[in-house]
């Protein structure tokens, strides 16, 4: 195994003290597991010196990030651990979620209502299903430096279907990086629009209003989006093994068919200026 992995040289000068700095701490942080190493050396450092050089580079305060990854690949663990190590190299950062700008419960079934038979809009999830402008008061104020109540939404309420939640989580003062994680940020529409994506391909559109807010990207990517269905497969045996509710085993199948269209029509339209490219294996490792 190569120590430094494939995404080393797209970091071009890499600071190797600051490389072997974050993946001791990483290395004491994450349990054992196969192809640990591969982990820390060939993804999170990567993706962490790559951040913060982006922060260095700008002459602007917060830099505005995003982070673009399938379901199931860890995106969530990754911002995680990046946050707390991003702290220990002075840069402080703030970490949010497409899937707090979930339309409220009451907002999405009228949105299915409006579509009958749109499987994509039935329930949340696909583009259409957020409150874009939500979305876009809230950078807009982290981008701004002034004090937010971010939005949290609760999965779990109405047996699963979920709901936004009536707390918020306060954060204050100006960060030097915003990063904000969605399966589907980036997408934008395509033409011609996909049979039977028509509607949301035309909802895509709207989502530029975000994506005009975000500085740089991190995209990551499934080398074969049937990777998706494993990912979330296992999300839902180690959800189960733990006690907490799980999806079963015909329930993820049609949940993740539900999306696969959406990953093969819109998933390499991300593209920005300034943007880390990383294609992840079975094992969701670059």
């Amino acid at each position: 195994m190569s120590t430094r992995g494939p995404a080393f040289a797209a970091l071009g000068d890499a600071d190797l003290a600051a490389w072997d700095r974050a993946a001791a701490w990483l290395e004491e942080k994450l349990p054992d597991s196969p192809r640990k190493a591969e982990r820390i050396h060939w993804l999170t450092v990567p993706v962490l010196l790559w951040l913060r050089r982006e922060v260095e580079r700008s002459a602007r305060r917060p830099l505005m990030a995003g982070l673009s990854a399938p379901q199931g690949s860890g995106k969530s663990t990754l911002v995680a651990l990046l946050v707390p190590l991003l702290e220990q190299f002075g840069i402080r950062a703030v970490a949010l979620s497409i899937d707090d700008f979930y339309l409220r419960r009451e907002d999405q079934l009228r949105l299915a209502a409006e579509h009958p038979g749109n499987r994509y809009l039935e329930h949340r999830g696909y583009p259409g299903t957020h409150d874009v402008a939500l979305g876009v008061r809230t950078l807009e104020a982290l981008r701004e430096g002034r004090d937010v109540e971010l939005p949290c939404y609760d999965k779990s309420a109405h047996g699963g279907r979920g709901d936004r939640s009536e707390q918020t989580r306060p954060v204050k003062g100006r960060f030097d990086l915003v990063l904000l994680e969605g399966w589907m940020l980036g997408f934008s529409p395509v033409h011609p629009a996909p049979s039977g994506l028509e509607v949301i391909n035309e909802k895509l559109a709207g989502y530029a209003a975000w994506h005009r807010l975000l500085d740089v990207m991190v995209c990551l990517r499934a080398r074969d989006p049937a990777f998706v269905l494993r990912w979330r497969t296992e999300a839902e045996d180690a959800a189960r093994a733990s006690g907490r509710p799980a999806l079963s085993p015909a329930e993820i199948d049609d949940y993740v068919r539900r999306f696969l269209p959406a990953y093969e029509h819109f998933g390499r339209t991300v593209d920005f200026q300034r943007q880390l490219t990383l294609t992840l294996d079975a094992d969701r490792i670059p």
